[in-house]
């Protein structure tokens, strides 16, 4: 994952102003929070989370779809 050094807040500032985090979050869809100046934390914007969900979620059924379709194959070569 990169990082954008934009993107960084410490924990005490995040305890004492997360308004302000939501605020990044919101113009730049994810803030690293970290603690003693390693990055723990990861701030995201919740529909970056669903769409990256409904992908894994249609690659899941595609697979399944495709091992399906060649079931035979894998079985043959199973064996």
């Amino acid at each position: 994952m990169l990082v954008d050094t934009q993107n960084l807040v410490s924990l005490t500032e995040a305890n004492q102003n997360f308004s302000r985090v939501a605020r990044l979050v919101d113009e730049r869809g994810s803030v690293v929070i970290l603690r003693n100046n390693v990055p723990r934390y990861v701030v995201l914007d919740y529909r970056q989370v669903e769409a990256e969900q409904t992908t894994d979620d249609e690659v899941a059924t595609a697979g399944r779809h495709w091992i399906a379709k060649h079931l035979a194959a894998f079985e043959e070569l199973a064996q």
